[in-house]
């Protein structure tokens, strides 16, 4: 599944507070991930290692795409595998 996010206006929800649960890669994290902690696993493309990982919520997403937009993306593309287990592995694309 590939779900894609523009860089529109109203793309973030402007005065909402929200938990964002995005946990960048780390040696707990990665062992968190490995006793089956988190449900999705993010990677880029052409890394080794992933970039983190979160719960697949509506505002981890939303934090993607605003990461994306900070860093001058026009457009994020996210590739969705799901595992036998039920949790994702999501590739980030992002692009200019």
């Amino acid at each position: 599944e590939t779900t894609r996010f523009g860089g529109a206006p109203g793309s973030r929800r402007h005065g909402t507070l929200w938990a964002i649960m995005i946990y960048p890669h780390s040696n707990e994290t990665q062992t968190r991930w490995d006793h089956g902690d988190y449900r999705v696993q993010l990677d880029l493309p052409n890394s080794p290692k992933p970039m983190g990982f979160c719960d697949g919520s509506d505002a981890d997403v939303a934090e993607l795409v605003a990461i994306a937009e900070s860093e001058g993306a026009d457009e994020m593309r996210i590739e969705k595998k799901v595992l036998k287990t039920g949790r994702e592995i999501w590739t980030l694309h992002g692009g200019s």
